[in-house]
């Protein structure tokens, strides 16, 4: 005998409060874990900022803590912190718990990738104590501009690519200066000075990784227009490139006080993030 529709409704409804605490949990840790990525490649910013320090990506910020007591203990960590971020964004794109526009989910989809291989990264450097794989993201970016050249549009392809960069970087500018935090951060149990401090710290963290992600934009736009693969950069050769410029330290050491800050936003989120589950 088939059940009346409701009934199945309900007992999915229960299903879904039995996961809740858990699918938080994901979302909690995996911010956490986020931060700490961050956190780490704006300090190691800082310091090439400062001085003679190379700067890093995630996973080279990663690679660095393994010389540490514990080290390929904590990356293991952060290896599980980072799938159940994946985890979390891919529910957010699947099951839309938050009723987000298909733009949203998309974007969630593409976010539970790019973590999805900064999981498998993180584990394998926990894993082999860094041993192998010391490819950097310009490396994996000059690469992937050449493989997608080959193809019969691939030029305008990297093109297209670098746009969509610089339109993403531009929008986490816009975002940095307009976006209501409070529709996202539950802030209530802080005081009025701690609640502004909180928005002005995640503001900055936004902007600055607005911009990093132009330059990552720029780089590849450049690419394209001299058909020059090796010109593509990672997160580490944008601000690299900041380094370079006129008054390069000060202008790199915004942007890594910057990335910090988005790290401290990031565990913000940890803490305060309102997790919605249906």
């Amino acid at each position: 005998m088939i059940e009346p529709i409701r009934v199945v409704r309900g007992r999915a409804h229960v299903a879904e409060e039995d996961m809740a605490p858990w699918i938080r949990g994901f979302a909690r840790l995996g911010f956490a874990s986020r931060g700490v990525v961050y956190l780490l490649m704006g300090w190691i910013a800082l310091q090439a900022a400062l001085g003679p320090t190379q700067t890093e990506d995630s996973s080279g910020a990663l690679r660095s803590l393994l010389d540490e007591p514990f080290g390929r203990i904590l990356v293991g960590v952060i290896a599980v912190g980072l799938a159940c971020y994946t985890l979390w964004r891919a529910y957010a794109a699947t099951v839309n718990p938050e009723n987000d526009e298909t733009g949203t989910r998309l974007h969630n989809v593409g976010v539970a990738i790019v973590h999805a291989v900064l999981t498998v990264t993180a584990a394998g450097l926990a894993l082999s104590g860094g041993r192998g794989g010391d490819g950097s993201s310009d490396e994996e970016a000059a690469s992937w501009a050449a493989r997608v050249m080959e193809l019969p549009v691939g030029r305008w392809l990297v093109a297209a690519a670098g746009a969509a960069i610089v339109g993403y970087g531009l929008y986490q500018l816009y975002r940095a200066a307009t976006a209501d935090l409070d529709d996202m951060l539950d802030l209530s149990e802080l005081s009025a000075t701690h609640r502004e401090w909180v928005r002005r710290v995640s503001r900055f963290g936004i902007g600055a990784r607005g911009v990093v992600f132009v330059v990552i934009g720029i780089f590849a736009a450049k690419a394209a227009v001299e058909y020059d693969a090796s010109e593509a950069r990672g997160f580490a050769g944008a601000l690299e490139s900041l380094q370079q410029q006129p008054y390069g330290p000060w202008l790199l050491g915004i942007v890594a006080a910057g990335l910090v800050s988005y790290g401290v936003y990031a565990l913000v989120r940890a803490r305060y993030r309102v997790v919605r589950t249906s």
